[in-house]
This record gives structure tokens, C-alpha cells and sequence, in this order.
């Protein structure tokens, strides 16, 4: 410290973690007795209050569940922008001491009802909604402590995917010159949302490939589609024209890029980049990476539907609007020499500028 320095001034924020800042509020959640330990990031809340799904897993320390739960909402705040959702972006984890409690045991609800208190007092500027490890029943548990829950009444995971699928189809038009039939796709991940992405592209004539940790599930969705089962210790390395993350985060790395052997990497999975860097390196090899958060829309745009009430022929027109969105984002990004990522970014940077009065030079 400088000797000009006042004795209580609060050091710069780069003197500490700078990530801790990234978002514009992060909150803690304790409770003892239950063994609660949670993160709520929220992002940006220019577009609306922030939404985004509670992910409840293992985490090596507390500082990974932060920046997790900051990088998920970050993404979200993406997500709902070039949606065109009046939403804001944000996410929690709820960080597992063990095996989770069974679905629709006592301790579970517990645990989920004392989380619910918990965003309660957030007074709806956070919003709820499923993710990886949690249910339907739990964003009830999470509503009956009095907070606002999303998707505690509709799986999300179907419109997910077929978003998704809007997605997939835009990307081979546009870089392949095709339709789906014979196209070779490799889902990795075979939950609710892979196995309606791996259903889908088989239905147009694509020949499927799908893998996933449970052996069992990824055999019983190829054996349905008449696919195949991939080695799910080497998906991304198989070789094809899309490769499909549908299952855990961070799958594509600076170490693994050289090993990818697909044309188009479209899937479902939230943040699939290890880092922003990892999209240059794609792009090198001539890799089209789509975007997660424009791909994996058809979540949040079903959420908006059930509020306000479209139809389903509406909502089907919505979720098609994700391929054109694709489309106008891979152009965009060849006619600027930039990664689809920072094509889409830009779009992003406009629609929150434009929901805080601003223009962009």
C-alpha cells in the first residue's frame, strides 16, 4: 500500500480474483442442518430478471461452483438476448456432498424447499428453472417455499432439442450444401434432450451414432433408431459431419481440437468451449462451431411460451427461428472473417444495448 493511501481503502478489483466480479451479483446459500451449499450468479438483468436452471452436482471447491454458476449465467444472458426473450441471465448450483437424494424422497424435497427459501429473497430478480440433477419435482419444492420456479411443469428437454435439431439442419444447409439424409451425426449424450436430437436426425434419414456413460441408455436409443453406439471415452474424436455435445460441459479444448474429425459442431450442451480461444482453433481447422447458447434456445423460448400462452403452432414458428438465426450467423461471420461466436456476440451487444437506450457506433 501506498503511504498516500487511505488505511481502509478497498484494494482495486483486479487485486482480487477478477472473476468474482464477472457477473453482477453472486449470492451464497448455507444451511447446516440440511447440508445446503449453494451459488446463485446473476448476470446481467438489462433485458429482465435472470433465468436460468439450477445444476446440482459435485464440485471440487467452492471457487469452481462460483465460477461455474458465473459462466452458465453469463451464457444465459446470450441465450435469452438473441432469443429475443425479456429475460436476464442467470444460474445456480447446488453442490452435492455425495450421491443426491432419490427422487422424491423426504430429504430431497427438504433440501429443494429450504433452496427455495433461499431465492425467495432474491424477491424474483432471480428465477429458477431444471437442470443437470435436478427434476420437475424439485422446481415445485423450490415454488411451494414461495419463489417463482420455471419449468416445474413442462420438461423443457423436448423443445430443447428440437431447437437444436433447427439448429443442426440450418448449419449443414449453409456449410454443406444438403439435407439430412445421410448426413453422419455423433450425439454425445443421450438424456432427454440427445436422445430427441438423436430421434430427429434419424427420422430425416441421418445416420446416427450415439454414446453416453450409461451404456444401457445410449443401446437402448440406438437399437429405436436404428443408430449405432460410440465409444464414449472418444466421441468427439469419431469421425463425422456433426458432432452433437449433448451431455457435460467444456467437452472441446485447446488439447483436444486437433483430435475433433467433424465438419459442424452443433449440440445441446451449456458451455461447451473450454475457453473463447478454444472457437479460434475450430474455425483453423475449418470447424464450424455453433454457438451452445443460440442452439440450445428452445428451452428458455418454451418457458415464454407457457407464460404467455402461445400456441403450439406458435411455438413450433419460434423454435424454427433458431435455424434462421444460425444462418444469419454463420454468414455474418464469413463475410467478417470472425468466429460464429463473435458474430453472435455482436448481435447480442446490439439487443442489450438497445434495452438500455443505447446505440452501438
Amino acid at each position: 500500500m501506498s503511504k498516500d493511501a487511505h488505511p481502509d481503502a478497498v484494494p482495486a478489483p483486479d487485486a482480487h480474483d477478477p472473476e468474482l466480479f464477472a457477473t453482477e451479483q453472486v449470492i451464497t446459500c448455507r444451511d447446516e442442518e440440511l447440508g445446503l451449499r449453494a451459488v446463485i450468479a446473476i448476470d446481467n438483468t438489462t433485458l429482465g430478471p435472470s433465468f436460468g436452471g439450477v445444476r446440482w452436482r459435485p464440485y471440487p471447491s467452492t471457487q469452481a461452483a462460483v465460477a461455474e454458476a458465473q459462466r452458465l449465467a453469463q451464457a444465459m444472458t446470450l441465450k435469452h438476448a438473441l432469443a429475443g426473450l425479456p429475460y436476464g441471465g442467470g444460474k445456480s448450483v447446488v453442490i452435492a456432498q455425495g450421491p443426491l437424494p432419490p427422487t422424491g424422497s423426504d430429504e430431497r424435497r427438504r433440501v429443494m424447499h429450504r433452496y427455495g427459501q433461499f431465492i425467495a429473497r432474491t424477491g424474483g430478480t432471480y428465477i429458477p428453472g431444471v437442470d443437470m440433477g435436478t427434476t420437475l419435482e424439485d422446481m415445485q419444492a423450490i415454488r411451494e417455499a414461495g419463489a417463482q420456479a420455471y419449468c416445474a411443469d413442462v420438461d423443457p428437454g423436448p423443445y430443447t432439442a428440437t431447437g437444436v435439431y433447427a439448429a443442426m439442419r440450418a448449419a449443414v444447409r449453409e456449410v454443406l450444401d444438403r439435407d439430412m439424409q445421410g448426413v453422419r451425426v455423433v450425439v454425445q449424450g443421450t438424456g432427454s434432450v440427445g436422445a430427441h436430437l438423436a430421434r430427429y436426425a434419424a427420422a430425416d434419414g441421418a445416420e446416427v451414432l450415439v454414446a453416453d456413460v450409461d451404456q444401457e441408455r445410449a443401446a437402448a436409443v440406438a437399437g429405436e433408431i436404428g443408430g449405432q453406439v460410440a465409444d464414449p471415452s472418444a466421441v468427439g474424436e469419431a469421425e463425422c459431419d456433426v458432432f452433437a455435445p449433448c451431455a457435460i460441459a467444456r467437452v472441446l479444448r485447446a488439447e483436444n481440437v486437433d483430435r475433433v474429425r467433424a465438419r459442424i459442431v452443433c449440440g445441446a450442451a451449456n458451455d461447451t468451449l473450454d475457453t473463447p480461444e478454444v472457437a479460434g482453433l475450430l474455425g483453423h481447422r475449418g470447424i464450424v462451431y455453433v454457438p451452445d447458447f443460440i442452439a440450445n434456445g428452445g428451452g428458455v423460448i418454451q418457458v415464454r411460451a407457457h407464460e404467455v400462452g402461445w400456441s403450439e403452432e406458435e411455438l413450433a414458428a419460434r423454435l424454427e427461428v433458431i435455424g434462421d438465426l444460425v444462418t444469419q450467423v454463420l454468414r455474418e461471420a464469413d463475410e467478417q472473417g470472425c468466429t460464429p461466436v463473435d458474430a453472435a456476440l455482436l448481435i447480442a451487444d446490439q439487443r442489450l444495448a438497445a434495452g438500455r437506450g443505447e446505440e452501438m457506433a
